[in-house]
């Protein structure tokens, strides 16, 4: 396997990461006002393949964020207890957006390098043909 083609695999590889990682953030920011529902995480792992690019990408099993859900004070919700208080969300939409942020530029800084991987390649079948 060339080196251009280990350097798109890797960053392909990172790509699909940080998109199951935004899909995830979407869903949380979509459920913030969902009672009840926990946020959902999930973590990276660099994985090596025997013969292959070592450092390509994978994402592990969604967890669910066990912090306190909030208690919110609605005597005329239908999930009210006898105080008055619901189980909502432990979604915070700051942290949601910054996870958001981050997984973009992450995205575009691997799309570059694959970007960049295939510019080179291509420079490099041109330099062949002459």
């Amino acid at each position: 396997m060339s080196e251009f083609s280990k350097a798109l695999s890797v960053s392909s590889s990172a790509l699909r990461a940080q998109a199951t990682r935004l899909r995830h953030v979407a869903e949380n920011i979509s459920n913030a006002d969902t009672p009840g529902y926990r946020r959902k995480t999930v973590p990276f792992q660099t994985t090596t393949e025997i013969d292959g690019p070592s450092g390509l990408v994978t994402t592990g099993r969604v967890h669910l964020d066990r912090s306190d859900l909030t208690a919110i004070y609605d005597p005329s919700h239908p999930m009210a207890d006898e105080t008055g208080h619901y189980q909502g969300s432990n979604v915070d939409l700051m942290i949601e957006i910054a996870d958001a942020r981050e997984a973009q530029r992450s995205y575009e800084a691997n799309m570059k390098m694959f970007d960049q991987a295939r510019q080179m390649s291509s420079s490099l079948l041109d330099l062949l043909r002459k």
